[in-house]
């Protein structure tokens, strides 16, 4: 991530281009590499389109009982198949997720960009949401990494029943800054995968976690976005954690308290 973030100064002082910004930003993988019956699970392939015309898939993994629906942004490397493993633990802990592929990763047309993660972000919501409706319940949006600023915008735009955010960040700004410290730096890419403008918006409950060992997105980042936040809201420090391994070193209390947020955001 730092080597990411030198050659993005870089690039940016010989070249000022948006699309250099955005390739050093987003790594897709086309290729999947397991399927959910890999894993056990049941997937049902889902397919949309975004306002601006791109195919994208998607996976819906429905639970037995499981009324409320996880719409769950992924972050910026693979694809949808990368996090089957995390799926079927939360599949195995009672909760329907509906995943999807943004722009140009894995069966997703296009290429990315993040105004694009943006509309491909609002098309899984309309997808999250009827499918919700059919099975009497609510969507709650779940970002993860640079899946976390897709899940702001969305949150700060329509009405989930909860936002769930895990290892995340304020601005691309910030990001730029903790790196590769040059002045100016910083301010001129704050409003870039901004969430924190956008944090105030927000007016659903919020669950936010971060590993106090995440060495890709600091700690402090996640504590700062946090603190834009409305209330409702809630901060769980993963002791230990990194960026990529929160699930697996939060363990079963990890997932029991996402289960709980999911089925009652009011209450938790």
């Amino acid at each position: 991530m730092r080597v990411v973030l030198g050659l993005l100064l870089l690039g940016i002082s010989l070249l000022g281009c948006d699309g250099f910004i955005e390739r050093q930003v987003f790594f897709p993988e086309q290729g999947f590499y397991a399927q959910p019956g890999d894993f056990g699970l049941s997937a049902q392939d889902v397919w949309l389109s975004t306002s601006d015309g791109v195919r994208l898939h998607g996976w819906y993994l429905p639970a037995p009982g499981a009324s409320n629906l996880v719409l769950f942004c992924h972050g910026n490397a693979g694809n949808i198949s990368h996090r089957l493993e995390n799926l079927a633990l939360m599949h195995q802990a009672g909760m329907a997720v509906f995943i999807f592929d943004y722009r140009g990763y894995g069966h997703s047309q296009g290429k990315p960009s993040e105004q694009g993660m943006y509309l491909d972000a609002e098309a899984a919501w309309q997808w999250a949401q009827a499918q919700a409706a059919k099975q009497g319940g609510q969507v709650v949006i779940f970002g993860r990494s640079l899946g976390g600023v897709a899940a702001v915008y969305l949150a700060s735009r329509q009405q989930p029943a909860g936002l769930i955010l895990e290892s995340t960040f304020t601005n691309l700004g910030a990001m730029a800054k903790t790196f590769f410290p040059v002045p100016g730096l910083g301010g001129w890419l704050k409003g870039r995968f901004n969430s924190l403008g956008r944090a105030p918006r927000v007016s659903c409950p919020v669950l936010m976690l971060h590993g106090d060992a995440d060495d890709i997105v600091p700690y402090r980042l996640g504590r700062e976005l946090y603190q834009a936040l409305p209330q409702p809201k809630q901060f769980v420090t993963l002791e230990g954690a990194g960026h990529n391994d929160t699930y697996i070193v939060g363990g079963a209390a990890y997932f029991s308290r996402l289960e709980e947020f999911v089925n009652n955001p009011q209450g938790s």
